[in-house]
C-alpha cells in the first residue's frame, strides 16, 4: 500500500492506495483490483464503500464522495472495478458474456469487502450499474450491511430503455434521425454517433459544461479499454442497449432488501422516475430524494446539497447506527 495526501482537500484527508490481488478461474494471470481508502478503516466509524457505474468506467467520477470523510469523518473507499481503470483489464474477453457476469463483480466486491476488514461493519453506496450490483448484494442479506444507498439506479433494463427511448424523442429531430440511421446501419462507433450521444449526456448525464475532469477521466479510461461496456451494453451509447443489460432486472429481489435505503436521482436524471419507482414501492425501509438540478451526475451537480443528504442518512439516529 502507498499513502498520500487527497487530491481533493490537501492536508485535510489521508488517503492510503493499495491493491487486491485474486484469482478468477481459467483467466491465466493473477488478478488485481485498485482502491483508494480516504480516512482510515480502524476509526471506530462505520466505513462507505462505493461501487461505481458504468458498467466500464471508473470510480474517478466518485472522488468527491471522500468529502464525507472531510465532512462528518467517515472513511470512504472507492475502487476500480474489474476490467476497468487501474484494475486488471481483461480485453481478451471482449464479447464474453459468459466471463462478465454480474455474478464475478459480485465475487469482487465480496473479495475486497473481507480483504479490507470490514466485512462485518459497513454501508454501501452504489451508482447507476454500482447501484444495481448494490441492490443484488443487499438482496442476499450480508451480515455486515447496515445501510445501503442507491443513486440513479434503474430496477430493470427494460425499464432504462424505455426511459432511453422517451428522453432521446426529447431531442431535435435530426438528431433522433442520427440515432436512429446509425443504429440501423451499424454504424455505433462513428464520429456523428459519438457526438449526437454526447448532446444527450449534456442535457441527461452531466448538465455541466465543461464535463468535470474526474467524470471526463472515467469516460477516458473507458475509451482506452471498452471491453466491459461494449460486452454488456452491446454499443458504445447508454442510449442503446442490445447486450445483455437489456435482460437485467432485479424486480424479484427487492423485496428482499431490509437495510435501511436511501434511493436518490436528479430531475433531469437518464434514471427516471419510472425506474426508481420499483425500488421505493418494493424496498421495505426506504427513502427517495430527488436532486431538482441534476441529471445523472447529483454529486457533481449538487454536491453540497448531495453532501447533506448523504451524511445526514449515514449518521443519524434511529438508523441502525
Amino acid at each position: 500500500m502507498t499513502s498520500a495526501t487527497s487530491p481533493l482537500k490537501p492536508a485535510a484527508v489521508r488517503t492510503t492506495e493499495g491493491e487486491m490481488l485474486w484469482e478468477i478461474k481459467n483467466t491465466g494471470k493473477e488478478c488485481k483490483t485498485w482502491y483508494r481508502i480516504y480516512g482510515g478503516l480502524k476509526s471506530g466509524i462505520r466505513p462507505l464503500l462505493v461501487v461505481h457505474g458504468g458498467p466500464g468506467v471508473t470510480s474517478d467520477y466518485l472522488v468527491s464522495l471522500s468529502d464525507l470523510t472531510v465532512e462528518e469523518a467517515i472513511p470512504v473507499v472507492i475502487y476500480d472495478q474489474v476490467g476497468n481503470g487501474l484494475s486488471t483489464h481483461f480485453p481478451e474477453m471482449m464479447g464474453d458474456v459468459s466471463f462478465w457476469t454480474e455474478e464475478l463483480f459480485l465475487d469482487e466486491l465480496n473479495r475486497l469487502l473481507d480483504h479490507l476488514g470490514i466485512i462485518g461493519d459497513y454501508d454501501l453506496f452504489g451508482h447507476s450499474w454500482g447501484g444495481m450490483l448494490g441492490a443484488r448484494h443487499a438482496s442476499r442479506r450480508p451480515r455486515g450491511l447496515k445501510r445501503l444507498i442507491l443513486m440513479s439506479t434503474p430496477a430493470s433494463g427494460a425499464l432504462w430503455i424505455e426511459a432511453q427511448t422517451k428522453l432521446r424523442k426529447t431531442l431535435p429531430e435530426v438528431v433522433q434521425e442520427t440515432f436512429e440511421r446509425c443504429e440501423r446501419e451499424g454504424k455505433t462507433s462513428s464520429k456523428e454517433y459519438q457526438e449526437v450521444s454526447m448532446l444527450y449526456y449534456s442535457q441527461y448525464l452531466c448538465t455541466i459544461n465543461p464535463m468535470p475532469e474526474s467524470l471526463q477521466k472515467s469516460f477516458e479510461w473507458m475509451g482506452k479499454d471498452p471491453t466491459v461496456y461494449l460486452t454488456l451494453n452491446g454499443s458504445p451509447s447508454g442510449t442503446y442497449v442490445p447486450g445483455p443489460l437489456k435482460d437485467y432486472t432485479l424486480l424479484d429481489d427487492l423485496n428482499k432488501i431490509t437495510v435501511p435505503t436511501l434511493l436518490m436521482n436528479g430531475w433531469k436524471d437518464q434514471v427516471t422516475d419510472k425506474c426508481v419507482y420499483p425500488l421505493f414501492q418494493q424496498i421495505p425501509r426506504v427513502r427517495w430524494i430527488q436532486f431538482p438540478e441534476s441529471s445523472h451526475m447529483a454529486q457533481l451537480e449538487e454536491h453540497e446539497r448531495f453532501l447533506q443528504v448523504v451524511g445526514l442518512f449515514l449518521t443519524e439516529e434511529g438508523m441502525g447506527r
